[in-house]
Order: C-alpha cells, then sequence, then structure tokens
C-alpha cells in the first residue's frame, strides 16, 4: 500500500505532494491546506485529462449505448456532463491564495484548463504533453493575470533540442518572442530572464512568429487521391495533338554573326 507524503513548512506554506501516481488532486490536500498554501508541487504524477466514462440507470427500460441509443420505450431525457477537461485539476479551485504551482513531468495535454488564480506568478509545466501554444497562452493570460514566470521546457509547444533534434536557437527564439506577445508581463520565460531587447522585439515582431503547421500528410494525400489527375502542359491546346503540326515561315532582319558568343573568346582569328 502507497503511503501518503505531505510536506509541508509553516512559514512559507509550501504543500509537496510528489510521485504518488495520482490521476487528480486529492481532496484531503485543498481540504488542509488550500486556505494557506502559497506553494504547491505537484510533480512526478499522473495527472491528465480523464477520458469520457458514461454510467446511466434506468428503470422500466433497456438501452443500448454504443454511439447511439436504442429504446424499447420512448424516453426523453436531459444529461448535464461536467467540464471533463477541468476534473483533474479541479482540487486547485481550493487553494485561492496559490503563488506558485509545479505540474512538472505530469500527463497534461492541450485542453489544459486551471482555474482563476488571482495571486499565482510562477507556472511550470515542464514534461507534459502540451503540443498547441497559443491556446494555452490565451488560457493563461485569463485566469492568471499576475504570471511572471512560466516553463514549458520538454513539451513539443517549446521548440528545443530538447524535445527535436531538428530544432535550433532560431526556432526556440520565435517561441520566446510568440510568448511575450500574449502574455507581456513575463519576467522570466523557460531558463533564461526576459531582456528588454526580446520585449521590444515581441511587441514588433510576436504576433509574425506563430509556428504554422502543415496539414497532415495522410490527410493531404487523401485530398489528392479525390482530387481529378490533372497534367499540366505549357503548350497550347492545339498543339497537344500530334497528327496536328503546324509552323511559321518568314524572314528575320536580324543576323547573327557570333560576336557576343561566349565561346569565341578562347579562338583566336589565325584558328578561324
Amino acid at each position: 500500500m502507497r503511503v501518503r507524503r505531505v510536506f509541508f513548512q509553516t512559514s512559507f506554506i509550501q504543500v509537496s505532494y510528489i510521485s504518488q501516481d495520482c490521476e487528480e488532486i486529492p481532496e484531503f490536500l485543498g481540504r488542509k491546506y488550500g486556505h494557506m498554501a502559497k506553494r504547491l508541487d505537484l510533480s512526478f504524477n499522473l495527472l491528465r485529462l480523464p477520458s469520457l466514462h458514461l454510467f446511466f440507470i434506468f428503470w422500466g427500460t433497456s438501452f443500448l449505448l454504443q454511439g447511439f441509443l436504442s429504446f424499447e420505450q420512448d424516453l426523453c431525457m436531459t444529461v448535464k456532463m461536467p467540464d471533463l477537461r477541468m476534473m483533474s485539476v479541479e482540487g486547485l479551485k481550493t487553494f485561492s491564495y496559490l503563488e506558485e504551482l509545479i505540474l512538472d513531468n505530469n500527463l497534461l495535454g492541450n485542453d489544459l484548463l486551471l482555474p482563476r488564480l488571482p495571486y499565482l506568478h510562477t507556472l511550470t509545466l515542464n514534461k507534459n504533453q502540451i503540443t498547441e501554444l497559443e491556446s494555452l497562452l490565451d488560457h493563461l493570460a485569463e485566469v492568471v493575470p499576475s504570471l511572471q514566470y512560466l516553463s514549458l521546457l520538454g513539451n513539443v509547444a517549446c521548440p528545443n533540442e530538447l524535445v527535436c533534434k531538428e530544432k535550433d536557437e532560431d526556432d526556440y527564439q520565435r517561441y520566446r518572442y510568440f510568448v511575450l506577445h500574449k502574455l507581456t508581463n513575463l519576467k522570466f520565460l523557460d531558463t533564461r530572464k526576459v531582456t528588454r531587447r526580446e520585449r521590444e522585439e515581441a511587441l514588433v515582431r510576436g504576433a509574425f512568429m506563430k509556428v504554422v503547421k502543415p496539414k497532415d500528410a495522410k490527410a493531404s494525400g487523401e485530398a489528392a487521391s479525390l482530387s481529378p489527375e490533372m497534367n499540366y502542359t505549357p503548350l497550347p491546346s492545339g498543339s497537344r495533338d500530334l497528327t496536328n503540326h503546324r509552323g511559321i515561315l518568314g524572314k528575320c532582319r536580324y543576323i547573327y554573326y557570333g560576336k557576343h558568343s561566349e565561346g569565341n573568346r578562347f579562338i583566336r582569328d589565325d584558328q578561324l
């Protein structure tokens, strides 16, 4: 049986719940420490977006749930589903005074939704499964307005050599400009302090640093197979028929003497 290990300091209330393989924030953490915790570390867990599981109980009727419902009796009902994207981090609602949040080495993805944390100034999401950058930044700008430190290293959304060998320093610098364009209050991004030059450059060109991903090769291949085959030729339509020959006969006033030929530079007059 796994023993729960919770460490905290009384001077600056720091709650650490590390390597517990939890898929959502335990309720007891918020109940005991939510009202006083300033720093929360949930690294090396299994926080993720839960899959959709529906459980229905009906009386006096039978049904089949597999993409559709088949009823023996007519039944009209309304099912209100919670926002499942919020469930894994729903426990953060009770940490209303949180200033630092560590979510490194989890399984959080693009649909991450954080509750509003007005005092949060430090957020680290290193080594998760985040691939889309713009939607995440828009969400953070809304729910954590005081954010000054952000780290996204180890995610596909953060292009560097740690994630992909094909990325270089230029790719990473463009990423920094785009992040600073979206989150103007940042003072520290990943492992480097935000410089004045970066902030000025982000103000001017940051909006144009968004990386546009190409369409899926498989999808584009399917689309190409559906399109009618067309062989391009620069020739006019009348000349495509091999039996339809056309020619032009006329006189030209220009006579070519070969004076300007590049080959003549290597021929002496006595060799002509």
